[in-house]
């Protein structure tokens, strides 16, 4: 049976490159879809989500924060504007992050630039997300020492 090779790139580094993927999971600009092999190759954007890969067993999160996917021939290339593995994400530096993003969206300062305030918010909430997933999962938690998505 076919299987999917995956990478996943920004301008900074490559975050996630694997072979013999069984499906990825990806937040698209209409919605979420869902990658598994032999798919009609397309060309995408992505809006900040999370990003999941099945390989046997196993998942791997990611938090993104929008860029483009394409497919094509069994191979999934994503540039993402940002990628963080679940692992690299501070708990309570995200939930800061969504507090502050939160509190500007609601107080709505003279000098605020909207979009930049709910694309700070989006990312937060791909982050806690990535946590969340990974805290649930049996056996896994989050980085020693972080704290819960709601701790802050």
């Amino acid at each position: 049976m076919s299987k999917l090779d995956i990478d996943i790139v920004t301008a900074e580094r490559i975050v996630y490159s694997e072979k013999e993927v069984d499906e990825i999971i990806a937040p698209g600009a209409v919605g979420e879809f869902a990658v598994l092999p032999r798919h009609a190759a397309f060309l995408t954007m992505l809006v900040p989500g999370v990003v999941v890969i099945k390989k046997g067993g196993d998942e791997t999160e990611m938090a993104i924060s929008g860029g483009f996917v394409e497919v094509r021939e069994n191979r999934v290339v994503v540039v993402a504007d940002t990628a963080e593995r679940a692992e690299e994400i501070d708990a309570e530096r995200a939930a800061a992050a969504r507090h502050r993003a939160q509190e500007r969206l609601a107080t709505r300062p003279a000098d605020i630039d909207q979009a930049r305030a709910t694309a700070a918010l989006e990312r937060s909430l791909a982050r806690l997300k990535v946590i969340e997933r990974r805290r649930r999962r049996p056996g896994r938690s989050p980085r020693p020492g972080a704290s819960p998505p709601g701790a802050a």
